[in-house]
């Protein structure tokens, strides 16, 4: 057997069993793609049962001109077959494929018309069947751009065998006009031929197998992204990566997932628009089907099976459609959906594949879940600390002052009641001044710390010079036991802020030098515009007992004291510094501070000096 006939009893038999397959899976499923495609393969295989035939081995026919015009007629058909092909797995102008068939019908005609078919018709016949396969292969090219994973693979093959069937073609002008290498050209055309229908076969029809194999590559990268979505920052986004995981899985242009609302009973989709859809699941639809049965539900014709749903099958886009429900053991969750605007794009065996990206959904969902709850758990914990920490610290630091003033005026009582006449005790009297007022700055401390966590610390703003405060405040705060030294390179740094929280700040901080310098020490301030000269700079430090590694990152937190704070030693609720992060932050600025124990500690305020710098409040 020489190598020409050995490659053309291989294409002959290779294309049988391809047309065997196809027209196989048309019989179980008479849709007009599966009868385009195994149209398209049997036009190929009677040729060749005709070809077959006509060998001397077997001379069950006698090649005529009838024959010729047959096989001629059946492959210029092949041209208008792609082209219904192309008209099903993609977007073309509707009369193309009218073009196509009347060009196939005047062209086939010829053939019977005439003997020997004359040039012009020849060169007709050659330019429909090159320039129809040219086209299809640039259309399913700009296909396979558009698209991604199996469906793109897909695409590229169809492209391919088109390019094949069309060089095939061309190789039939040098084998007439090279007749000494016509065994060379023989083996060539087959080669082409061959290769083209395996081409077309893996892209029209491609076996389970080579559709999984084209699915793990995306699949594989879904399910390595899986373990990090549930801790995304919204529910939302990981709907948003679920639903382009399984586009991709699938190779569909777009899939979505429906929530349920157990309040409503509706499954709650997102429309491409963004706006929300409730949809109560009708078994009609795929997505209902899927609900209703828990299982996986396919269609191939959405649209045509469910008038009644014309305007959100052509929003989604989907004239085919797999669903599959997203359960959690016994706990319905929702329905995932994929979509495809051309029914070839899915086969039935991909349901198997969106039941395992349902399940994947599901723990991903139910992971979520589990963390909000966790979260909610923790949140509570937090708040019942936090409150306890402020009934504790708002009890130790009221109890002081509330108990002078309560002694203090039983004891005035006292001497009232004995001597009415007494002159009054000054001094007891101005203790008393001192705890109430004492008193009153703990409420106003408590009243700010409530404004600072809802965004309302700041107020009217106007030009301030920040070192003139600077020096307004320690002038209050100077003393021989810690001298105040004030840095400003004796220039006005002026901002647009509100002057009383600016001093409020200014206040808390130098107060805080103070008191965590039992030792005594300078309170070093620095005020400066910053390189650019749009943000004021302040640092305000001390040499006493510094705060240790672990605590500063939790400086500014409600009610936080450092580790190394006796709270008989130092009085306070760990309220003055987040109200100063309040109002650095509501003035568009930042603090933070640095410090090392028993080495002082520094604290930085970074404030901008125009309004339009940052967001504040009213």
């Amino acid at each position: 057997m020489s190598a020409e006939e050995f490659v053309t009893y291989l294409t002959w038999v290779v294309y049988v069993l391809i047309f065997l397959a196809v027209a196989a899976r048309a019989i179980r499923r008479p849709e007009r793609t599966n009868i385009d495609i195994a149209l398209f393969f049997a036009a190929t295989t009677i040729v060749i049962a005709l070809s077959a035939a006509a060998l001397p081995a077997i001379h069950l026919i006698t090649s005529t001109r009838l024959i010729a015009a047959v096989n001629g007629t059946l492959i210029l058909g092949l041209a208008y077959l792609l082209i219904r092909l192309l008209d099903d797995f993609a977007e073309i102008p509707r009369y193309l494929v009218y073009v196509a068939g009347a060009g196939w019908l005047v062209l086939s005609l010829g053939l019977f018309l005439w003997d020997e078919s004359p040039g012009w018709l020849t060169l007709l016949q050659i330019l429909y069947l090159v320039g129809f396969q040219l086209y299809g292969a640039l259309m399913f090219v700009r296909e396979a751009r558009r698209t991604s994973g199996v469906t793109q693979r897909r695409m590229w093959a169809i492209a391919a065998g088109s390019l094949l069937l069309g060089l095939n073609i061309l190789v039939i002008a040098p084998r007439t006009a090279m007749p000494g290498l016509e065994p060379l050209w023989d083996v060539l055309s087959q080669t082409l031929g061959l290769a083209s229908g395996i081409s077309y076969f893996i892209g029209f029809a491609p076996p389970a197998f080579l559709r999984r194999a084209w699915q793990e590559p995306e699949l594989r990268a879904f399910l390595s992204r899986a373990a990090s979505l549930p801790r995304l920052p919204t529910t939302e986004a990981i709907i948003t990566e679920l639903e382009r995981g399984a586009a991709a899985s699938t190779g569909a242009p777009n899939a979505s997932i429906g929530l349920w609302d157990e309040e409503k009973e509706v499954l709650r989709f997102e429309m491409p628009d963004g706006t929300p859809l409730d949809y109560k699941p009708d078994p009609k639809l795929p997505a209902g089907r899927a609900w209703i049965t828990q299982q996986p539900a396919f269609s191939a014709n959405t649209l045509r099976d469910n008038p009644d749903y014309a305007e959100v099958v052509s929003n989604y886009r989907s004239q085919a459609t797999l669903s599959a429900p997203i359960t959690a053991g016994e706990r319905r969750l929702g329905v995932l959906s994929a979509y495809s605007p051309r029914a070839p794009i899915f086969a039935e065996d991909d349901l198997e594949l969106v039941k395992l990206l349902a399940d994947q959904a599901a723990v991903i969902l139910e992971s979520r879940a589990l963390i909000d709850e966790a979260a909610r758990v923790r949140g509570r914990e937090e708040a019942a600390r936090l409150k306890d920490d402020f009934l504790s610290a708002a009890a130790h630091d009221l109890k002081t002052p509330l108990t002078t003033l309560v002694a203090q005026t039983q004891l005035m009582l006292r001497r009232a009641t004995r001597m009415p006449d007494a002159p009054a005790d000054v001094a007891a009297l101005q203790r008393m001044e001192r705890e109430a007022i004492r008193l009153k700055n703990l409420v106003l401390e408590l009243l700010d710390a409530s404004r600072a966590e809802q965004g309302r610390l700041v107020g009217t703003r106007e030009r301030v010079d920040l070192a003139a405060l600077a020096q307004q405040v320690g002038q209050r705060h100077d003393s021989r036991r810690h001298p105040y030294q004030l840095e400003t390179n004796g220039a006005a740094v002026v901002g647009e802020w509100d002057r009383t929280r600016i001093e409020q700040l200014l206040e808390n901080l130098v107060e805080n030098a103070v008191k965590y310098s039992p030792e005594g020490g300078p309170i070093e301030v620095k005020v400066w515009p910053n390189e650019d000269g749009r943000m004021a700079c302040l640092t305000v430090s001390d040499s006493g007992i510094g705060i240790p590694a672990t605590d500063v990152p939790h400086l500014f937190d409600r009610f936080y004291r450092g580790g190394n704070v006796d709270d008989r030693q130092f009085a306070g609720m760990g309220l003055g510094l987040f109200i100063c992060q309040g109002i650095a932050e509501q003035h568009g600025g930042r603090i933070w501070a640095s410090s090392n124990p028993n080495q002082g500690s520094t604290f930085h305020v970074e404030l901008p000096l125009s309004a339009n710098g940052g967001e504040h409040g009213g």
